[in-house]
């Protein structure tokens, strides 16, 4: 395989024929979430030092954790494959020096190694053991391998311990299985006891059993009652964080709160060896009244008894189904469920003795505690199945249309009370893992209460205690600043049980989905699993059940991957998983998940326990767009058993996007595919909503041009309506005070971040007014191109801005019979221009009733900027008859009278002026900031000169909004007027808008060093291409791909002494042009194509920025006369390669082999040619035959070789043309 660096846990890359997949549980990342900054100190028996930290393994460890391995250590754990261990292991952990050598390895699964028992079957196998061990498939994992040191073996061995104890909260035992004829050495005695031998399943050899207990290593705390006493330990905890509250309420607030104590308010503390080091104050006062306003607490019956005057529907009314549109903070589970009806009457006891009993096995700390418990009812856990958070839809919807009052429904409530909140909460650091420690405690202060709650401010980071705790949904109009989360108390109990699921079950499967909105289908796939384990089509079906206190809490069907190939070629999976080391039938496809919103801490051990119980190893996810076609065209999400124990950042600040240009579109892809983060707030306000919506046919052309950043079939594998919240209107104002964006006038969103890509757009264009019949030229009227129209927009006037817009068009066309009557005028001097009158001619109408009127150019290059393709399209519109005008400017409509609707239209010209009948007018003038954005960005006194002024880290004069895209213009401080954000790909601007956004939010990233001054005045140069392409007249298929530039006309550029050279075959007129532009560096730099026929825009893409060396010696073939069709020549086996996406991961590889010393003493083939460029080296020959002698007689060229040949075997199933060694 390549040897791509890749941390084991997946990841994502920027593809562009396969897109990226979303990781449903954790991403690439260091485990900053067992680390921090938290670091231990380990000394040899010889006194060495070293300071060390864990982290999470990378693929990149592998080498040296086989360096580890010893003689004993096979017989202790068998002859492993280290990388087929890695992508089967729940956990792997390698500890590290402050050097980053690793020091040590372990890796844990959630079944026993040596074939002991059956992965899904070794519950039963260790019943038996001495102890009286409660080993569960939660609280339970094994130890697989461990190597380290050996001169620090002890302490690495207890160091990973301690951190797979804190990062794992439920784990209480670590088993470990071992031939019972050896010792376990002097390492692993240190912490693991005997405990019985089991047999092995293969042959016949016993195996003895090990066990390591949680609290001998990272125990839980123990709770009691706060005393005044407490004062001292916790204060330096609460001033380690914050001194508002002292500054606030007093040096002794503290003291003060714990005296305070009575029946409603209570405080309790965690204790470690007599210290106080965790504080939580609690209150069973709440104000409902208010949180009833500001979310929606359906789901938990407003946290009240039911109440037979409750009021729970609203009246029987004919509605816009748009118009109850919520908005949540994930767009992808809005229409996963339902709101569920009431909280079940039998909620009425605490059954606190069940879930003492169950949260820990019995140890000195908690035995006091659990000896203190009531008997009480059984609690009822079907009361909360309505949570929208955890059901799986197979459609989304995320738009809210701003153009109807959403007037939410408020429920009344008039039952008692059955919550407490926590009104504050502190704990150190060190033991913040066991946060949720606290809650067994504090329900019993509240035996009447069944949730507790906390609010947050909503740039808080998620702290470990309410990582436990469901997000409540607020209402769109609330304008609360905080986030509030909700516990249930059957969320305590620890006997959550996963099965697969029989006929009895289906009366609890029933009532668990009776309120979603995929009920029915749940149940039909319940029955068919139940009556042939094998869906319809044949694939082998598996259903679940999570059970808790004998009642069904959760169902979950998957079955087998079938399209397993289709899925690893079209889609970034390797990304995640080392493909080659999984079975096909270890691939599974989500069908159905449904879980009890009290138990949502536990959907991540629900989905390892499907696959563990389902052998599988992989699950996938897709989510299709609407409408469905086929299986092409689906986002994937997909988690795997390495990402099972690793959580998510969550991020819930509230970032607004506005417009959905493909600045914004990008911005937001980078931001969701993030595969550690998980962003709960994103909203794009949009006048149409997300685009892709595919309203134009593919037989159908475009009117526009396309800038090939996204398409329609890259909208529906993003899928970012299952993420983003649209809201469906315009901007209309910022209120930088109270940071909320008004859309449509008088709607709020309210924002943490805004984020303007609003772009520019065609405007309704402003007639000079002059009167023809007076004979006026160009020279004698008045420039009304940078006017606003203030007048009544004609109805069959377009401007055509987005895909909605083109639609509006088409239908008039049709619906106006513009096809057999009338005449069409199409002004303006854009490549619009000509994509329009294409279309214009491809749905029927006639060349002659067209009018195509270009306006006076704004500069000398033209929007082709190619005299050959210019020349070709002007003789295809001859030919169809269209009648072409050049240097117009429009003078009047109507001849000045009511423009509405437009009868024909007259123009001034260098010369003389004309008229012309119109039916309808396209008008294509230069594009512009929309005047409702511009007003918006002013009234909010936002710097404006000409376009939005931004820094190079996207900044506007408010810290809090951030700009990007035509829209912007750099600070006058940089000298820079010629650049903008419109000379670059708008893809990749998004992406490097995101990227400085995400230094805000991910704390794996280096923090951001501030450039020296001198370079603070350079602005960013970006190098993606930049690209435009349509259909133009004469049926001509084009595409141009070239560099980021100040434009220039094609014939300066042609003449600088450093142009390079070109390549060129075919003509332009005949449809087989073909342009290739080779700078001096001998790299593609611009590729022109105009064809008859379609062809591959996504490989010729790719061509740019190679070196023509790697295009099979391009330049001396065609000096040769070798190729004279380079539409066929990239069709030739030897290319795919090249085209292949992952071929940009082989660069980046090569590259690092020759930019490294591979040899000691020598230095690199970078290193030679920096210093041959600044004359250090004495050469006697030429420097390219020198650096050539070198690659060969040393190391660098087998390295080169082994990556290529890596490279083609790695991704043989895409390149089967290629011959490796071996192959014959």
């Amino acid at each position: 395989m390549t040897s791509r660096t890749r941390r084991d846990g997946g990841g994502t890359v920027s593809v562009v024929t396969r897109p990226r997949i979303h990781p449903s549980q954790g991403g690439v990342r260091p485990l900053e979430w067992l680390r921090g900054d938290e670091m231990s100190v380990l000394t040899s028996p010889r006194g060495k030092v070293e300071v060390v930290h864990c982290r999470r393994t990378e693929s990149q460890d592998i080498y040296c954790i086989q360096k580890l391995i010893r003689k004993f250590t096979q017989k202790l754990f068998g002859r492993l494959n280290i990388i087929y261990l890695l992508e089967k292991a729940n956990l792997a952990i390698t500890l590290c020096n402050d050097k980053e050598e690793i020091m040590a390895h372990a890796t844990f699964l959630d079944y026993p190694n040596w074939n002991v028992a059956a992965p899904e079957a070794w519950g039963s196998v260790f019943r038996d053991l001495e102890g009286d061990i409660t080993c569960t498939p939660l609280n339970t994992l094994f130890l697989h391998l461990f190597v380290a040191v050996d001169e620090y073996s002890v302490g690495c061995c207890k160091e990973i311990i301690r951190t797979v104890f804190k990062a794992v909260p439920e784990l209480h035992f670590i088993f470990l299985i071992v031939p019972s004829y050896m010792s376990l050495g002097s390492t692993l005695v240190t912490v693991f006891d005997e405990v019985g031998s089991v047999p092995c399943l293969m042959y016949n050899e016993d195996f003895t059993v090990y066990v390591c207990h949680r609290h001998s290593h990272y125990p839980q705390l123990h709770i009691r009652r706060a005393r005044v006493e407490d004062h001292d330990d916790l204060m330096p905890i609460f001033m380690h964080h914050d001194t508002i509250l002292k500054d606030t309420y007093g040096e002794y607030f503290l003291a003060e709160l714990i005296e305070a104590q009575d029946e409603e308010n209570h405080a309790v503390v965690c204790e470690v060896e007599g210290a106080a080091v965790g504080f939580m104050s609690v209150c069973s006062r709440v104000n409902l009244p208010l949180l009833h306003e500001c979310f929606d607490l359906g789901p938990f019956h407003g946290f009240c008894t039911p109440h037979p005057d409750d009021i729970l529907e609203p009246p029987r009314e004919p509605r816009s189904a748009d118009a109850k549109l919520r908005t949540d903070s994930q767009g992808s589970q809005r229409t996963a469920k339902e709101l569920s009806g009431l909280v079940s009457s039998e909620v009425t006891g605490s059954a606190q003795e069940k879930v003492m009993e169950e949260a820990e096995p019995p140890s000195a700390v908690h035995s006091e505690n659990a000896s203190e418990m009531q008997d009480t009812d059984k609690l009822s856990l079907l009361s909360l199945t309505g949570d929208q958070e955890h059901g799986v839809s197979r459609w989304s919807s995320a738009s809210i249309l701003l153009s109807e009052e959403p007037d939410y429904f408020r429920p009344v409530y008039r039952g008692a009370p059955t919550v407490f909140c926590i009104q504050l909460f502190c704990i150190d650091e060190k033991y913040e893992a066991r946060s949720l420690d606290f809650m067994n405690f504090v329900f019993r202060l509240f035996p009447d209460k069944n949730f507790c709650i906390i609010s947050v401010p909503q740039l808080t980071p998620e702290f470990v205690l309410i990582q436990n705790f469901v997000k409540v949904i607020p209402f769109g109009d609330c304008t609360l600043q905080h986030d509030l989360y909700v516990f249930h108390r059957a969320g305590l109990f620890k006997s959550i049980n996963i099965r697969l699921a029989n006929c009895t079950d289906t009366p609890g499967v029933e009532k668990l989905v009776s309120s979603l909105t995929l009920s029915k289908s749940i149940l039909e796939d319940l029955a068919q699993y139940n009556e042939a384990r094998r869906d319809l089509g044949g694939a082998p079906l598996q259903a679940f059940v999570a059970e808790v206190a004998e009642q069904v809490v959760g169902i979950a069907v998957i079955r087998d991957e079938m399209d397993i190939e289709y899925i690893r070629s079209h889609y970034n999976i390797e990304d995640f998983i080392y493909f080659s080391h999984h079975q096909r039938d270890e691939h599974g496809r989500l069908h159905h998940f449904a879980l009890n919103p009290a138990f949502r801490h536990y959907t991540k051990f629900f989905l390892k326990e499907l696959l563990r119980l389902g052998s599988k190893t992989c699950l996938y996810y897709p989510v299709y767009p609407q409408p469905r076609e086929g299986k092409s065209g689906y986002a994937l999400n997909h988690t795997n058993r390495k990402l099972t124990l690793e959580p998510k950042i969550t991020v819930n600040a509230r970032i607004v996007v506005v417009g959905a240009s493909s600045v914004g579109i990008s911005f937001l892809e980078t931001l969701v595919f993030c595969s550690h983060l998980k962003f709960n707030n994103l909203t794009l306000i949009s006048t149409h909503g997300l685009p892709g919506k595919k309203l134009l046919d593919k037989e159908k052309r475009k009117f526009l041009a396309s800038d090939h950043c996204f398409n329609d079939k890259d909208y529906a594998l993003m899928s970012l309506c299952s993420w983003v919240n649209v809201v469906v209107g315009r901007m209309t104002g910022i209120d930088r005070a109270a940071k909320h964006v008004v859309v449509s006038k008088d709607k709020a969103v309210p924002y943490d971040h805004l984020i303007l890509c609003t772009g520019q757009q065609y405007q309704v264009p402003c007639p000079t007014g002059a009167d023809i019949s007076q004979h006026p030229t160009n020279r004698e009227v008045a420039d009304s191109s940078k006017m606003r129209y203030m007048g009544q927009v004609p109805c069959n006037l377009f401007t055509l801005n987005d895909e909605e817009d083109c639609i509006k068009a088409l239908t008039w066309i049709l619906s106006n019979s513009v096809t057999t009557e009338g005449n069409v005028i199409v002004y303006g001097n854009t490549i619009d221009t000509y994509t329009t009158v294409e279309t214009l001619l491809h749905l029927g109408v006639r060349g002659s009733c067209i009018y195509l009127v270009h306006s006076p150019p704004k500069s000398t290059v033209t929007c082709i900027n190619n005299y050959s393709v210019e020349s070709a399209v002007e003789e295809a519109l001859g030919a169809a008859g269209v009648t072409t005008f050049r240097d117009a400017i429009l003078a009047q409509w109507n001849q000045g009278l009511n423009p509405d609707p437009i009868h024909c239209a007259s123009f001034t010209t260098p010369t003389k002026p004309f008229q012309l009948q119109c039916t309808m007018f396209f008008s294509f003038c230069e594009k512009n900031v929309d005047y409702e954005t511009f007003k918006a960005l002013n009234d909010a006194c936002l710097v404006y000169d000409g376009r939005l002024v931004i820094d190079t880290n996207f900044h506007t004069n408010d810290v809090a909004i951030r700009a990007a895209g035509p829209l912007t213009k750099f600070s006058n401080r940089y000298y820079s007027n010629d650049w903008t954000h419109r000379n670059f790909s708008s893809k990749e601007v998004g992406f490097q808008l995101a990227a400085a956004m995400l230094t805000l939010f991910d704390p794996t990233l280096e923090p951001v060093m501030q450039p020296p001054a001198d370079l603070d005045r350079l602005i960013p140069m970006y190098k993606g291409a930049k690209i435009q392409g349509g259909i133009l007249p004469g049926s001509y298929h084009y595409l141009h791909i070239t560099k980021p530039a100040i434009p220039i006309p094609l014939e300066v550029q042609m003449a600088q002494p450093d142009f390079g050279s070109e390549i060129v075959t075919g003509s332009a007129k005949a449809g087989t042009y073909f342009r290739i532009h080779i700078n001096k560096y001998k790299m593609v730099e611009d590729i022109t194509c105009l064809s008859k026929v379609p062809f591959p825009v996504s490989n010729y893409i790719r061509l740019f920025g190679q070196h023509e060396q790697a295009l099979n010696d391009l330049c001396a073939r065609y000096d040769s006369d070798r190729i004279t069709d380079l539409y066929s020549y990239f069709t030739e086996p030897w290319c795919m390669a090249l085209l292949h996406d992952r071929f940009i991961d082989l660069r980046k590889e090569l590259r690092q082999v020759l930019a490294s010393e591979q040899e000691e003493g020598l230095p690199s083939i970078e290193q030679l040619v920096r210093q041959i460029e600044d004359e250090e080296v004495d050469l006697k020959e030429e420097p390219r035959n020198y650096l050539r002698r070198v690659f060969e007689d040393t190391i660098y060229r087998p390295l080169v070789e082994k990556s290529i040949l890596d490279y083609l075997h790695y991704n043989r199933y895409h390149l089967p043309m290629y011959a490796w060694p071996g192959i014959i």
